[in-house]
C-alpha cells in the first residue's frame, strides 16, 4: 500500500518501520531533488543533517546517495546536530536547501523529514505544495528514486562530509557576548533530553566563571524516562531536581533536534512557553534596544502585544508553524519570531526556530540585568500584568476528526468561565477572544494525532475551567 506522505507544520513524520521506511525517506529525496533540479539550482548543492533517533545516520545517507544519483552535491553532516546548525549551514555553505531528518519533540517510535528551503528557514506552504507534487509523481510512476552506492558517491566527490558546528559557534558569537555570560559566574543546568543538543551549551560556555552542568547528555533513541523530547514542565523532573540539588541559577532544557528551548528558574518551577516569549521580547527591546515588527504564532501570548504596543511596534500573527513564522519574519524583517511550543527566532540570524540561541538570550537576559528568572517575571508582569496559561492533549480517533471540527463549530459559546467570548478566530482551528484580552483555543496538532486546547488569561483561578469547558465543546474527554 502506498504511503500518504503529507508535510505538517514542519515536515512529514511518522512511525518508523511502518510509514517511516527507507523506501519513503528514498521517495521525499528524490522529490527535494527534482524540486532542485527544476529550479536550476542543484549545482549549489544539499545540506544533510540528522538528530539522535533511531538510525537517523542511516536515513540521512540515503538521502544523500538519491541527490548523488541526480548529480547533487550532498553536503552530510559528520554527527548528529540540531535543526538550527543544519539550517545555518545552508547560509554557510550557500546550499540550495537542507533535509533533515528528525521529528522534533514527537515519541521515539517516530522519525521525520524536514526540508529547509535557500532562506535556511521552515518550508512555506509553496514550497511544501512544490514538494507533495513531486511526492506523488514519484509514488505514480511518473519520477523514478534514483540512488547511488554512498562509497561511489564519495568517490565521486558528489558526497562530502562535514561538521557543521564551527561555522555555527562563529555565527552565535555574533548574536550574543559569549564571554560576558562565561565572566558572570552564573550557575546553569542544561538538559539535552537524549537530543541533538547534546553538549552545546557546555561548549559554548566553557572556559570561565559560569559553570554549566549537564543532565541526559548521552544519545538514546528511546528518550528513557521522558516518554518524548518535548521540553514541557512533565517531562522536566528530572531538571528540577538538578537544580534544586546543585543550587543552580536557571533550568535550560532543548527538544529533541534542538530547535525548542523550556526554561526553569531557579527553584525548579517551570517557566511557561508565553512567558518565555515575552521574557525573549523584553529583553530584545529593553536590554538590546531592538526595533521593529514581531511575530507570532495565533497559540502564543498577548503578552507580545502589549509590550511592542508600548514601542509602538507593529505584531504580525500568523496560523501555527514556522512555515508561517519564517516567510512573514523574512518579509516583514522582524526582530522575533515564535510560537507557543517553545520555538524561537531572530532577526540577524536565521528565520528559523534556534533552541540553542534562545537560551543564551535567557542567560544574556539575566547577566545584564542582574536579576534571576523570578524576578525577570516580576518585572515583566509590572509591564504588561499577570498573566496564566496552560494547555492539554488529548488523542482522538481519526475517522472521528471532521465531527469533532463540526461538532465544535457548532458550539461556539458566548461566554466560558464566565468570560464573554468577544471574537473568533479560525484560520487554525477555533479561537475565542475573551473580554480580559486572553484566549481559548481548540485546534488539531499538525505533527501528532492529538487535539490539543489551550488558553491564556488575567485570572489564574479560570485556567481550569477554560480548558474543560474548551475540551467539553470537542467532546472528547482527558
Amino acid at each position: 500500500m502506498t504511503t500518504t506522505i503529507k508535510f505538517g507544520t514542519d515536515g512529514w513524520r511518522a512511525i518508523i518501520a511502518e510509514d517511516y521506511t527507507f523506501e519513503n525517506v528514498r521517495v521525499c529525496a528524490q522529490a527535494v531533488a527534482r524540486y532542485l533540479l527544476d529550479r536550476g539550482t542543484e549545482k549549489q548543492g544539499l545540506v544533510i543533517g540528522y538528530d539522535t533517533r533511531f538510525s537517523s545516520e542511516h536515513f540521512a545517507a540515503a538521502v544523500a546517495e538519491v541527490a548523488a544519483a541526480n548529480g547533487i552535491k550532498a553536503l552530510l553532516n559528520d554527527r548528529f546536530a540540531p535543526t538550527p546548525v543544519v539550517s545555518w549551514s545552508i547560509l554557510d555553505r550557500k546550499a540550495a536547501g537542507a533535509v533533515v531528518i528528525t521529528a522534533s519533540h514527537n515519541p521515539a517510535i517516530w522519525n521525520g523529514f524536514k526540508y529547509k528551503p535557500e532562506y535556511a528557514g521552515s518550508a512555506s506552504p509553496e514550497v511544501i505544495a512544490a514538494l507533495e507534487e513531486r511526492i506523488a509523481a514519484v509514488q505514480k510512476g511518473k519520477d523514478a528514486v534514483r540512488r547511488m552506492p554512498l562509497e561511489e558517491a564519495q568517490a565521486k566527490g558528489l558526497v562530502e562530509f562535514f561538521n557543521p558546528e564551527p561555522s555555527y559557534f562563529q555565527q552565535i558569537a555574533k548574536m550574543v557576548d559569549l564571554e560576558r555570560i562565561k565572566k558572570a559566574g552564573l550557575n546553569v543546568v542544561a538538559d539535552a533530553m537524549y537530543g541533538a543538543g547534546i553538549d552545546y551549551f557546555p561548549t559554548l560556555l566553557a572556559g570561565g566563571k559560569t559553570v554549566v552542568s549537564q543532565i541526559h547528555g548521552v544519545r538514546n533513541p528511546i528518550f528513557p524516562g521522558l516518554g518524548h523530547a518535548e521540553p514541557i514542565d512533565e517531562n522536566l523532573h528530572a531538571l528540577t531536581k538538578a537544580i534544586r540539588e546543585k543550587g543552580a541559577d536557571v533550568g535550560l532544557a532543548n527538544d529533541g533536534d534542538a530547535d525548542r528551548i523550556g526554561v526553569m528558574d531557579e527553584h525548579g518551577n517551570f517557566v511557561n512557553q508565553l512567558q518565555v516569549y515575552a521574557l525573549l521580547l523584553m529583553y530584545l527591546l529593553e536590554v538590546r534596544g531592538w526595533r521593529g515588527p514581531i511575530v507570532r504564532t495565533v497559540t502564543t501570548t498577548v503578552m507580545a502585544d502589549k509590550l511592542a504596543a508600548l514601542y509602538g511596534l507593529e505584531v504580525i500573527r500568523t496560523p501555527v508553524g514556522f512555515k508561517y513564522v519564517g516567510p512573514a519574519m523574512i518579509e516583514k524583517n522582524a526582530i522575533m519570531g515564535g510560537e507557543e511550543s517553545g520555538g524561537f527566532a531572530f532577526r540577524g540570524h536565521i528565520p528559523e526556530r534556534d533552541g540553542i540561541l534562545a537560551g543564551l538570550f535567557i542567560l544574556d537576559l539575566m547577566v545584564q540585568t542582574g536579576r534571576s528568572p523570578t524576578q525577570l517575571i516580576d518585572h515583566l508582569y509590572s509591564l504588561v500584568g499577570a498573566h496564566y496559561y496552560d494547555r492539554i492533549d488529548v488523542g482522538f480517533p481519526a475517522d472521528q476528526k471532521q465531527a469533532i471540527i463540526e461538532k465544535v463549530r457548532a458550539s461556539i459559546p458566548k461566554s466560558v468561565a464566565g468570560l464573554k467570548v468577544t471574537g473568533l478566530d479560525t484560520r487554525d482551528g477555533f479561537k475565542m477572544d475573551l473580554e480580559d484580552g486572553g484566549w481559548l483555543l481548540v485546534r488539531f496538532s499538525g505533527t501528532e494525532p492529538i487535539l490539543r486546547v489551550y488558553c491564556e488569561t488575567t485570572h489564574k483561578d479560570k485556567v481550569p475551567d477554560l480548558l474543560d469547558e474548551g475540551l467539553r465543546l470537542t467532546g472528547l474527554k482527558r
